[in-house]
């Protein structure tokens, strides 16, 4: 792994660049504002090789880890156009309040957005956009649960949601009903993204360390 001075280069070849994003940066701009956002400092990083980079997915500000960004605006296309088929698994890991007592969930819902930007769960088919998260219990101390999460659609807060929707939020949300900060961010990190290379179509995983903190509260 590469190191960079606001972020570490995963993989890089001339499509595609993959990094861990730290919690606390914006993966893009949304309002015009000048702050480093994840995007800003790769497309920084990669002037010096006379290119740019563009956006595929997003993470949220206070949400780390693996992130994919394109070369070209051609590779963004090809990338978001297939996203689906593209990337073959998505998954986090959550540390989320109290304590799990499923194992093993598969929760569907159907999101929708207010007008302050609060997305919202539909139990109601078709009512909004399909989301599909798993989960499954990893550890559990006096009042938290460390969760593996699969992403089987990616919507816009989608974990975030679903972790409120069964009176589990995740440690340090308080948008989505967090009445704790024990990281002083999000309990929330993307640890594995598995994609189809959009140029070569040979199937890459790539990985990001949990963070240590997280595994702290857990005696690891």
């Amino acid at each position: 792994m590469k190191k960079n001075r606001k972020f570490n280069i995963i993989y890089e070849d001339s499509d595609i660049i993959v990094i861990e994003k730290p919690a606390g940066m914006l993966s893009v701009s949304t309002d015009g504002q000048s702050e480093n956002t994840a995007c800003r400092l790769v497309s920084d990083y990669l002037k010096n090789k006379r290119g740019r980079a563009w956006i595929v997915h997003r993470l949220d500000r206070d949400t780390s880890g693996v992130m994919l960004l394109a070369k070209s605006e051609k590779i963004k296309l090809k990338l978001q156009d297939n996203w689906e088929e593209t990337a073959l698994e998505r998954s986090y890991i959550a540390v989320v309040e109290g304590k799990v007592k499923t194992p093993e969930r598969r929760i569907t819902s159907w999101l929708k957005q207010t007008k302050t930007l609060l997305v919202y769960s539909s139990r109601r088919e078709g009512d909004g956009k399909l989301a599909v998260t798993n989960y499954r219990v990893l550890r559990i101390s006096g009042k938290y649960s460390l969760l593996g999460i699969t992403l089987e659609t990616g919507r816009k807060n989608q974990i975030r949601v679903h972790m409120k929707d069964i009176g589990h939020p995740i440690a340090g949300d308080k948008k989505y009903g967090a009445a704790t900060n024990p990281f002083n961010r999000m309990g929330l990190h993307a640890n594995i993204l598995s994609i189809k290379h959009p140029t070569s179509g040979e199937e890459m995983k790539f990985e990001s360390a949990v963070p240590a903190a997280f595994m702290k509260i857990f005696g690891g």
